[in-house]
């Protein structure tokens, strides 16, 4: 699916190429966790406690996968993001910006990309049950290593394009509670192609940058916005939105 306007704070997409993705443990010249400058820990400590979130906690895990995120991106390029302090506001705080508004249950994270939200959301909120729904291959092999290494019982991945995939394999039959997009498409877009994926009276929490009118007026019959929140991301500026529409009974 092409970009839009709905992309969250106009991330760009990955660019596809040959290279060949690094086994586990080779570490390409890129950091390891213990090799990120303190800087870069205090600032991630600093923008957690200003989401209300345990830094002693969560920092080791989301600096594992920061340390792989990076490693990777070396040879593939997984996010147009290169520097590790740039993605620890941009992805690692944007991505849990939201997580106030994330109930327990099950939640689709609609072409993940790297794995954001998702994979933050995973680590912050165990009793979350997160599917990575990547369609790229070589993404898709990044997450399910990402998933291993952390050990994130919580979170599968679904190397699926959205509109193909069945509930029946990746979340027990049943449909999700919830579906995230962060760089889909607009609202109508993102329920297009994963609307089906949603049980009735569940919530789409669509990350925007500034308050997307147009996409909002543009919803289809059946689905409404139940709630609207601005988001506030630690080291950030500018406009950044949640929308939470809610699929009718």
């Amino acid at each position: 699916m092409g970009a839009s306007s709905g992309r969250w704070h106009g991330e760009p997409r990955a660019r596809a190429h040959g290279a060949l993705l690094p086994a586990a443990g080779c570490d390409n010249g890129a950091m390891t966790t213990s090799a990120f400058p303190q800087a870069l820990q205090d600032e991630l400590d600093r923008g957690l406690a200003a989401l209300d979130l345990d830094a002693a906690a969560l920092a080791p895990p989301l600096l594992q996968y920061l340390a792989l995120l990076d490693r990777w991106n070396h040879t593939y390029n997984l996010t147009a993001v290169r520097d590790p302090r740039e993605m620890v506001t941009r992805h690692l705080l944007d991505s849990l910006a939201m997580h106030a508004f994330v109930e327990d249950g099950s939640l689709a994270d609609l072409g993940t990309g790297p794995g954001l939200p998702g994979i933050p959301l995973a680590i912050a909120k165990p009793r979350l049950q997160v599917t990575l729904v990547e369609s790229n291959g070589k993404k898709a092999r990044f997450l399910r290593e990402a998933v291993r290494t952390l050990g994130l019982s919580n979170a599968r991945v679904a190397e699926s394009r959205a509109e193909a995939v069945d509930v029946q394999v990746h979340n027990g039959g049943v449909a999700y509670d919830a579906l995230t997009a962060r760089a889909l498409d607009t609202l109508a877009g993102i329920i297009k192609v994963g609307g089906h994926l949603l049980k009735p009276g569940g919530k789409l929490l669509a990350m925007k940058g500034v308050k997307p009118d147009e996409e909002i007026a543009a919803l289809p019959t059946g689905w409404t916005v139940s709630a609207l929140h601005a988001l506030s991301v630690p080291g950030l500026v500018g406009d950044r939105h949640l929308v939470i529409v809610t699929r009718e009974a």
